[in-house]
């Protein structure tokens, strides 16, 4: 999760930038770098690694200038050099950014077509060329800033320079987070409220589709029409290098909404975006050789491998042997010493789930490791490190790092189908394409269902059992549902497979019962659509989450529908995920239930 900073001060500031930048730390970078303005001209030190040799670099060389913005970068486009390390300079334009441009080969092909010269393999350099084209063709920076907003697509936060206005600094959001901070004679511009607490705690948050223009006295905020708007100032209680909330009432909250930034930088490890093809992340694994491939986890972990398990089938033709941890090794499975196994833990120390790996690693597998901890114990016993990059997660009830899980585990999949020429090149970049696009949905898709989902909750919250039904790679999405459901407001939920419906579940429906029904409109879909008609037939309250090609085949009288975009089906987990985890909080909130640490539960389990 990169990291963005930025003032308009009276007094040097880039000393000041990057004690802010170390605030950030947490967050994970590989490269960080500094932008002021200083007698007219645009001004830069960036290092590779940690901020320790930016710091040298300043030492040695340093940077004046009242105005500067900064950034600690996760590599997504292009390799982690100082070449690549923001911000980016073309033609009086300086730039930092966050999150990835969806449409940047298009974009850079205009761009040099028109005579622009790149000098870095990134997609934010297209931001920079765009603005400095617009202002050289006579728009005002205004203008310019606006026009740019409008051609670019995909998940962004942004900071930027303009060389002749050096007191301003412009910014936007679209999915990852920005807070513009308040100051006596001075603003900042920082990711969140963490990197200001030692400058101000009077915060404004944008939100998607904002751009703002800040300056000493102030700042201007705009929506993407161009529209003033103003946005609430509030008060942060955050101390430094305290993960704060932000401007949500609870941390499941924010981390629900963070997914679309998190994401795109667990994408960024797995994917060269500029080839659309997955990035070779480990040797010590090599999925072309091994007969079939064991997973291992516990909780939400498990039912991320479940998800895991179709993909790696379907794609890799890879057979896959799935248990929870806690059963895993006391089955006492025949496993042969060239296949290989992956065990999924968000913290990386999950008891039962090391206990698993160390017995596969007494039969002579290879071992992997999908952990957002890569210093952990699971980590440092395994042959490879598969990174999921979530960043911090306080919430006890998973959620980002669920679907980052998820996206580690569909880029892999689609790594060792390639491997095993069961995914040709041409799948493969459609493949990847789709996961692209992916931050950009998630972001669209959490500012649509909101309203829908509070409305479903205060229903739902007066329920004492509630069904959740999805084929295919929903199935395990129901009984994701469930446990969300469970574990914060302690509402009965179970998940099922929807052909089981009939098989024993069924005797349950009647007028009081919730079926919360995941369908896609996927090869699974008219099936499903059977089993919604068997429960509306018994008088059953369906809840359907489709999206807009399957509400507009589902011919069934519904409690309430749930429309979400259509996407590829490899996508689709993590875009249907957002609304059963918006589903389980807003829910909890209406109970009153203790949200982020609910009863009974821990966010590590460290003991059988």
């Amino acid at each position: 999760m990169c990291g963005i900073v930025g003032i308009v001060g009276s007094q040097p500031v880039s000393e000041r930038l990057v004690d802010a930048l170390k605030r950030l730390e947490y967050r994970g970078y590989d490269s960080a770098g500094v932008a002021t303005i200083d007698g007219g001209r645009l001004k830069r030190r960036r290092a590779e690694g940690k901020l320790i040799n930016l710091e040298t670099r300043l030492k040695e060389e340093p940077l004046a200038g009242s105005i500067g913005i900064a950034h600690t970068r996760w590599a997504t486009h292009g390799a982690p050099t100082e070449r690549n390390a923001h911000p980016h300079f073309t033609d009086g334009v300086a730039v930092v950014h966050n999150g990835i441009i969806e449409n940047f080969a298009e974009l850079k092909d205009e761009l040099t077509a028109s005579g622009a010269e790149f000098r870095t393999d990134t997609d934010t350099e297209v931001v920079a060329h765009l603005l400095a084209k617009y202002h050289r063709d006579g728009m005002g920076r205004r203008e310019a800033m606006h026009a740019m907003l409008k051609r670019v697509t995909g998940a962004y936060a942004l900071a930027v320079l303009f060389e002749d206005d050096p007191s301003t600094i412009m910014a936007a959001r679209n999915g990852p987070p920005l807070a513009i901070g308040h100051g006596d004679g001075e603003m900042f511009l920082g990711s969140d409220a963490i990197a200001l607490a030692p400058f101000t705690n009077e915060i404004t948050y944008l939100i998607d589709g904002d751009w703002a223009v800040i300056g000493k006295a102030g700042a201007h905020i705009f929506d993407i029409d161009g529209n003033v708007v103003t946005r609430p100032r509030q008060i942060s209680m955050v101390a430094a290098y305290m993960v704060d909330k932000g401007n949500h009432r609870h941390f499941m909250e924010k981390e629900i909404y963070e997914q679309p930034e998190v994401i795109s930088h667990a994408l960024g490890h797995y994917i060269n975006f500029i080839e659309n093809r997955v990035t070779a992340v480990s040797d010590a694994i090599d999925f072309a050789k091994v007969p079939s491939l064991a997973l291992s986890a516990c909780g939400t972990a498990y039912l991320a491998g479940l998800i895991g398990k179709y993909w790696f089938e379907r794609y890799a033709r890879l057979p896959v042997e799935i248990d929870v941890a806690s059963e895993f090794r006391y089955r006492e499975i025949p496993l042969s010493p060239q296949s290989a196994a992956l065990f999924i833990s968000q913290s990386g120390e999950t008891a039962d789930t090391l206990a698993s790996l160390r017995y596969c690693k007494e039969h002579g597998l290879k071992i992997g490791a999908v952990v957002n901890t890569r210093e952990s114990t699971i980590a440092r016993e395994s042959d490879a490190v598969f990174p999921i990059l979530a960043g911090p997660e306080i919430g006890v009830a998973s959620t980002k790092a669920f679907t980052c899980q998820l996206a580690v585990l569909a880029a892999l999949a689609v790594g060792a189908g390639r491997a095993r020429g069961t995914v040709s090149e041409q799948e493969e970049q459609a493949l990847v394409r789709s996961l692209a696009e992916m931050p950009r949905i998630m972001g669209q898709v959490l500012n649509s269902v909101q309203p829908k989902i509070e409305l479903l909750s205060r229903e739902l919250s007066k329920c004492r059992d509630v069904l959740y039904l999805g084929r295919g790679t929903s199935f395990p999405l129901a009984m994701e549902g469930a446990l969300k459901l469970k574990e914060i407001s302690y509402i009965h939920a179970e998940g099922y497979a929807a052909g089981e419906l009939k098989h024993g579940p069924i005797a349950l429906i009647d007028e009081n019962m919730p079926v919360i029904v995941i369908a896609p409109h996927d090869r699974f879909f008219d099936k499903t659509v059977s089993n919604m008609q068997e429960v509306a037939a018994r008088g059953g309250r369906i809840i359907l989450i489709t999206d807009e090609t399957g509400a507009a085949a589902s011919k069934l009288d519904t409690m309430h529908t749930i429309v979400l975009p259509n996407v590829d089906e490899i996508i689709a987990p993590m875009i249907f995920a957002l609304p059963i985890q918006l589903l389980a909080y807003h829910t909890a909130v209406f109970m009153g239930t203790d949200v982020d640490q609910p009863r009974n539960l821990a966010k590590s389990v460290t003991v059988e």
